[in-house]
């Protein structure tokens, strides 16, 4: 019985769900597959191992926290820009070239960052970190695209979860300790240290994946008539928003835990990184869940709603416990619905985008970038939100983590309809 993300012999995606020829299977050895996973955790180190620093950077640079929370921002809008430049790039240029120069850029960046005298600099310059290092971001979902089909692919995207989750769990780890020994300027030289081994193994491990007579010839009309067309899909932009609403959901934690877990509750910067640690930890433990056992066995929509659930019922807790409604309830607590909102990701990011890029053979790198594009847009847009009160409650994290949640599950809902696809595919059973 087929399943929405299995390919079917009337579904616009290619039939095989496994990589097609040997020169696939010698693209995805173990050094691709790790090469890949860096790539995709570019967000996490470009976000996390800077985390514990913000107080610091509130205080150095003698600015609220709603203003240094732009330098997060300013990031992400960066990595969503950048995506859309980058993806139909790679779908006409091929892969290699548009990521080498995107890296190389993402270094020059950094380093700039590191040497930033003044907040609004630094948001500046880390606009432009995020507009390069969207390319590692798309590209290597596109990769993955170019190799991959159905459960397989999201199989391969659990697997890079699992990879790319060490970024999350190790990146705030060493942002802690970093600043044992120095400021926060010195976590952006260690960064500009990654970026530039990571460019170095792409330059001298990743093989170009994507054929010529694969790559699109035209320019940015065809690229915005491609992307007008798959947004025209109502069921890719029903993943793709869900997807980005869950993502918005998860920045919000990302951009408030360092002043929640430090500043309102009293913990140090390594007990922050700590909690971080252990957080991303339960992501990548569902994320191989999801790979591992679920994947195959039943569908990718069905495991995709309980993601969602587990979200929804998370943020309603947390937003009970920080309003004070169960009284002073300490840092246990919160720290334990963090956890399970975190380890939802693991269900939900993987699956929403295997579902959508099923649908988009013809088109990864556009697909991918809008994807990408919509998660960091509304991920940018929820992180001064979560900042509006001040400094002193946390309880507009928890809005903004319940109001998408709900949202996510209101586009996964109106514009997905997973029940019509079951059953289609009951119906067919019972033709046959």
């Amino acid at each position: 019985m087929p399943e929405l993300g299995q390919a079917t012999e009337d579904h616009p995606i290619a039939k095989a769900a496994e990589p097609s020829g040997p020169a696939a299977l010698r693209r995805t050895g173990a050094l691709v597959t790790l090469v890949l996973g860096g790539l995709t955790a570019v967000p996490a180190l470009s976000m996390d191992m800077y985390l514990p620093a913000l107080p610091e950077v509130t205080d150095v640079l003698s600015s609220p926290a709603a203003t240094v929370q732009l330098t997060l921002t300013a990031c992400l809008m960066g990595m969503a820009l950048g995506q859309l430049v980058v993806g139909p790039m790679s779908d006409k240029w091929g892969r290699r070239r548009p990521l080498l120069a995107g890296l190389l850029v993402y270094v020059i960046a950094t380093a700039a960052c590191a040497f930033a005298p003044t907040v609004e600099l630094l948001i500046g310059f880390r606009l432009l970190q995020g507009l390069a290092g969207s390319a590692g971001i798309v590209i290597a979902r596109a990769i993955v695209r170019d190799l991959y089909d159905g459960v397989a692919m999201a199989r391969f995207f659990s697997t890079l979860m699992l990879i790319s989750g060490v970024a999350p769990v190790a990146a705030p780890l060493i942002g802690g300790q970093v600043l044992r020994f120095t400021d926060w300027r010195g976590i952006f030289v260690v960064l500009t240290v990654v970026g530039t081994a990571l460019t170095l193994l792409v330059w001298r491990r990743l093989p170009e994946t994507l054929a010529p007579e694969k790559r699109h010839s035209g320019g940015t009309v065809e690229a915005l008539r491609t992307m007008k067309s798959l947004l025209a899909d109502r069921v890719f932009a029903g993943y793709m928003i869900a997807g980005g609403f869950a993502f918005a959901a998860l920045f919000a934690y990302i951009s408030a835990s360092p002043f929640v877990i430090q500043e309102i509750y009293g913990a140090s910067p390594q007990t922050f990184s700590l909690l971080f640690g252990v957080n991303s930890v339960g992501l990548i433990a569902a994320g191989q869940i999801n790979g591992k056992i679920l994947v195959g066995r039943t569908s990718l929509n069905k495991v995709l709603a309980v993601g969602f659930a587990m979200i929804t019922t998370a943020a309603t807790a947390l937003l009970l416990m920080t309003a004070g409604v169960f009284g002073d309830v300490g840092l246990v607590p919160v720290a334990a619905g963090l956890f399970v909102l975190m380890s939802s990701m693991g269900l939900t990011l993987p699956n929403t985008q295997s579902l959508a890029l099923n649908r988009t053979p013809h088109a990864a790198g556009s697909a991918s970038a809008l994807l990408g594009t919509s998660s960091f847009l509304v991920g940018a847009v929820a992180s001064p939100l979560v900042g509006i009160a001040g400094e002193d409650t946390a309880v507009p994290m928890a809005v903004v983590q319940l109001a998408c949640a709900v949202a996510a599950i209101a586009c996964f809902v109106g514009l997905c309809r997973p029940w019509q696809h079951e059953s289609t595919a009951h119906a067919t059973e019972a033709d046959h």
